[in-house]
């Protein structure tokens, strides 16, 4: 499936995990790396790694923490924004060709059982 997810969003130079990230930014705000890794259910060190390209390309900035500078807090940036909004359209292209082509009791099942794992 993340092939799939992959090659729809190829088009905006984005990966499905890039994607994730920036919705889930848009979603929560400012946000702690560290919060922002167990919101993904990654390690930090995995979300760092995450992050790097996508502020390489200015779709997210890491700033000092306002109480503690020694915190990272990410921010999605406009570009982060309108990355977001031309990646949609073929985001939700993949995922009616996926729910076309399985079950959505299997696609349940999947999301519970990496619910558990996490």
């Amino acid at each position: 499936m993340t092939t799939t997810y992959d090659a729809a969003l190829r088009p905006v130079g984005l990966r499905v995990t890039q994607f994730a990230i920036l919705r889930l930014l848009q979603r929560l705000g400012p946000t702690p790396v560290t919060r922002l890794a167990a919101e993904a259910a990654l390690e930090r060190t995995t979300m760092g790694r995450n992050l790097d390209p996508l502020e390489r390309r200015g779709l997210v900035r890491i700033a000092p923490g306002a109480a503690d500078a020694r915190e990272r807090v990410v921010l999605l940036t406009e570009a982060g924004g309108e990355a977001i909004a031309a990646a949609t359209p073929y985001w939700r292209d993949a995922q009616a060709r996926i729910n076309a082509r399985v079950e959505p009791a299997a696609v349940a099942a999947l999301a519970d059982a990496l619910t558990s794992v996490s």
